[in-house]
């Protein structure tokens, strides 16, 4: 038992040093570990040191320990670090912020319970968020620099001393670190440690959000060392004690522009007629030890970045696109998980090896997609000996699918949004995404061999990662009900409705105006997807075990069930004192690994989401940049969110998301019906509700908040009506069929120009 557990356990009031020692009967000569083990559980806000020199446990004393998420404002938000499902956010005043900055782990007491939560302060701060703030450098009229943050939740300015600015001028995008954080009489000090440029500038944008979220963007050199010393092609001795694959047919199926393959795909036909299907993953774990440099940099990001013109990677080019990418025509280790499946869709036996394959060739979407749906004879003719392979595995597809949705698993099938960037990295155009047939096979093929693996984990107790996604909470899911219903449908199932039952919606309101936006909903009823050492089953797919498998070259997660399989497998000692050592699942390692996993789990859960984050962040800001040049113009788009100040669109010709607020819905006043997801207004009892479709002008481009600002045509057209008559100024934005009418010649002038007189 830790000493915070005994301490929990019984000591039952704020105690000083010396009382926990008599109570837990610390002996005399261990008395000075334990004060240290104190003071290092005090600094890591497990424990809250108060007057007299007291120790208590934060949750028993109505303080929370968590990070703060601030308002621009003014206001923040405490959000605990650890939840028994009742703990809520804790909502903390302008004035009781203390020193604290957005990001800041800290220290909050609740003060009182209102109808709309708690409420408190902040006593403490235990950890600062970051060292480093993303934003523009300017000058006041006296010459002295500081730096206006490029997150507005940063809710001050940054000083820059005289020499501390490394050359930057006004106006452009800088990296500060801080020197000196803010007290209650002065705000903070910093100096300028990277210049990024103006932030119209090409590629500076994506800098500023790689830096805005910390996200790793270079190898260390060890990292990039070990990766060289790996080599480039697979020795004789790796091979050995492995299962070869080398003589089987395997292709991989990527996108055109894919530089790296992490899977690749076998299948035949059994003579008992089921398929034996062969998913075989990049063996990275067999390169990437524990503890390595490359691991440790690894776990650090927890996963690639994608951006809409670059990718930041977990691993090193030259292990990413080098000897774990499954290029046709050389040999590569693999770990394979294959399966019998048969005509139900069903895994009746499988399989997991350390192998070693051959691609034969590197495949397209495109490709495939011709092949299997489009039946072109040029695609045919070009890849004739694998044609047989394709059409079984579209008819495999087909028995896959059709076992998920028997089962229920939530099937969206939206279109996304796909970028088309200049060779300038701005949005040429915004376009919906192609997913095709052969998309779909790789995505189910990936989803039975996660779940498989996940299976084999469960049953053979290994201890690992999994990939966990829970029922939604029952508030939520009433909700939901509630508001659907006010546009005719309903969900079956109760409070406690499954999987199958929202899919059932979803088949409902295919093709429907409203289904867009309500999925949106749907979704923020839902559970995050997340990482837990403890298999939990996964609800969307409605699968009762499953796993990430796929990808170690990209997700950490993956790259431990590598590990945790090969441990399984193995039967060679662990020795415990290598974190180099690979070998078999021993009693204390599995002690170790159930120690470890959670943390691992929690850790890639957050680098997960700071990874979206960073990328629906990048996106959007490049979305609003491709709308500048569009003031005036008028589009069709849907209501996607309702809120007390508005209206969020989204627009149906580019996927950009736009804000109406409420201000500019001038024919009325607008209240907000929470429940139903709508705005009413007062006088006219006009109703804009989730789903709606309206017509838009797009009012504003608004660069410093990152947002798009619309206005309603009707309400727009209204408003000038009325204000004609009255000789009121008309609205700054003219539409632009009336633009171009003011341009157009008149009768005189037309006349004139042909050369005959008009009426004069």
């Amino acid at each position: 038992m830790t000493l915070l557990e005994q301490i929990r356990d019984r000591v039952h009031h704020p105690a000083t040093a010396r009382e926990i020692a008599q109570i837990l009967r610390i002996p005399r000569e261990e008395r000075a570990a334990f004060k240290r083990q104190l003071k290092s559980l005090v600094t890591a806000g497990e424990l809250l040191q108060v007057r007299g020199n007291r120790f208590g446990v934060p949750d028993k004393m109505d303080v929370v320990v968590g990070k703060l998420s601030t308002n621009p404002r003014g206001f923040g938000f405490v959000v605990p670090e650890q939840s028994d499902g009742e703990r809520k956010d804790v909502y903390i005043a302008s004035t009781n912020l203390l020193e604290a900055m957005h990001g800041d782990r800290v220290i909050a007491r609740v003060e009182r319970e209102t109808p709309k939560g708690l409420e408190g302060r902040i006593i403490r701060i235990l950890e600062r968020g970051s060292q480093t703030i993303v934003g523009r450098f300017e000058t006041d009229p006296g010459g002295l620099g500081y730096v206006v943050p490029f997150d507005k939740r940063m809710l001050t300015d940054i000083h820059v001393p005289t020499g501390q600015s490394s050359s930057a001028e006004s106006g452009e995008m800088v990296l500060v670190e801080i020197t000196r954080w803010p007290t209650a009489t002065r705000g903070p000090v910093g100096r300028v440690a990277e210049v990024f440029g103006r932030v119209d500038e090409p590629g500076v944008d994506t800098q500023i959000i790689i830096r805005k979220f910390g996200i790793p963007d270079t190898h260390s050199e060890d990292a990039v060392e070990e990766a060289r010393q790996i080599g480039g092609a697979v020795k004789e001795r790796d091979i050995r004690g492995r299962t070869d694959f080398r003589k089987v047919t395997t292709v991989t199926i990527d996108g055109e522009h894919a530089r790296d393959f992490d899977d690749a795909i076998t299948i035949e036909r059994l003579p008992n007629g089921n398929c034996w299907l062969g998913v075989h993953i990049a063996d990275v774990s067999h390169y990437v030890k524990e503890g390595s440099a490359l691991d440790e940099e690894a776990y650090e990001r927890g996963t690639s970045v994608y951006f809409t013109e670059r990718a930041v990677h977990m691993f090193p080019a030259e292990l990413a696109t080098g000897l774990c990418s499954l290029n046709p025509n050389v040999d590569r280790l693999v770990q394979s998980c294959l399966m019998e499946v048969d005509r139900r869709g069903n895994v009746v036996r499988y399989e997991i090896h350390d192998g070693v394959i051959n691609s034969d060739a590197r495949m397209t979407y495109t490709d495939v997609s011709a092949i299997v749906t489009d039946r072109d004879a040029d695609t045919i003719a070009k890849y004739k000996p694998l044609v047989p392979m394709f059409e079984l595995m579209n008819e495999l597809f087909e028995v896959l699918y059709q076992r998920r949705r028997r089962r229920g698993s939530i099937d969206f099938d939206l279109p996304e949004a796909e970028v088309i960037l200049s060779e300038f990295g701005a949005i040429e155009a915004i376009v919906a995404s192609e997913r095709n047939v052969a998309h779909r096979i790789i995505e189910e093929f990936m989803l039975l061999a996660n779940e498989t693996v996940a299976t084999h984990l469960v049953t053979n107790d290994v201890p690992s990662l999994h990939r966990v996604h829970e029922a939604p909470d029952v508030k939520k899911v009433m909700a939901f009900e509630e508001f659907i219903t006010t546009l005719g449908y309903g969900l079956a199932g109760g409070q406690s409705p499954r999987p199958k039952h929202f899919q059932q919606l979803i088949d409902r309101m295919r093709g429907t105006p409203e289904e867009r936006p309500i999925a949106a909903l749907m979704l923020r009823t839902m559970q995050k997807a997340r990482y837990d050492a403890a298999s939990l089953g996964h609800f969307g797919l409605a699968a009762e075990y499953y796993t990430h498998f796929t990808s170690p070259i990209r997700r950490y997660p993956d790259l431990i069930v590598h590990r945790t399989l090969r441990l399984a497998r193995h039967d060679k000692p662990f020795d415990s004192r290598s974190r180099l050592a690979q070998g078999g699942l021993t009693p204390a390692r599995r002690e170790e690994l159930e120690e470890e996993l959670p943390e691992t789990a929690k850790h890639s859960s957050e680098m997960e989401r700071r990874s979206d984050e960073a990328e629906r962040e990048l996106l959007q800001w490049k979305k609003v940049r491709f709308m500048a040049d569009k003031v005036g113009d008028e589009y069709q788009g849907y209501v996607t969110g309702v809120a007390s100040y508005g209206l969020f669109i989204e627009l149906i010709e580019h996927y950009v998301e736009g804000m109406v607020h409420v201000s500019s819905m001038a024919d009325d006043y607008y209240r907000f019906v929470e429940e139903q997801h709508v705005l009413r207004g007062e006088n006219t009892k006009k109703i804009y509700r989730l789903g709606d479709k309206v017509a838009v002008q797009v009012v504003r481009v608004d660069m410093e908040r990152r947002q798009v600002d619309l206005g309603i045509v009707e309400i727009l057209e209204a408003v000038r009506r009325e204000e004609r008559p009255k000789g009121a100024v008309r609205s700054k934005v003219t539409p632009k069929r009336e633009q171009k009418r003011a341009q157009r010649p008149g009768r005189r002038e037309r006349l004139a120009k042909k050369g005959k007189g008009g009426r004069r």
